[in-house]
């Protein structure tokens, strides 16, 4: 993501499904979606004509194995370390969390 100002949705969502080695049209049949027009619907939302509502953004997220938030993430260390948190057990988060929150010795 080069721009700032630009929606990361379009691009998190095409990286995201080409991840996952599947066409727009098979993702938006397994979202269930009508075959005639799975391919064109994702096709927009990766073009960012149009965004798809939280419920749709959720199954997406589903399907593709990515958490919601990752979608909006404007950097590539953010998103691939929000995917690898995701991957955590509460336990190993709880351990994060507290590592990364002690002050830095000075």
């Amino acid at each position: 993501m080069a721009d700032k100002n630009t929606n990361p949705l379009p691009f998190r969502l095409k990286q995201a499904r080409t991840a996952k080695g599947i066409s727009q049209k098979q993702l938006g049949i397994q979202l269930g979606m009508e075959i005639g027009t799975a391919s064109a619907r994702m096709n927009q939302y990766e073009k960012g004509k149009h965004t798809p509502d939280y419920k749709t953004l959720k199954a997406m997220a589903d399907e593709l194995g990515v958490p919601v938030a990752y979608f909006f993430c404007e950097s590539e260390s953010t998103a691939e370390l929000l995917c690898l948190l995701e991957k955590m057990s509460e336990e190993e988060k709880d351990v994060m969390i507290k590592v990364l929150s002690k002050p830095k010795p000075r």
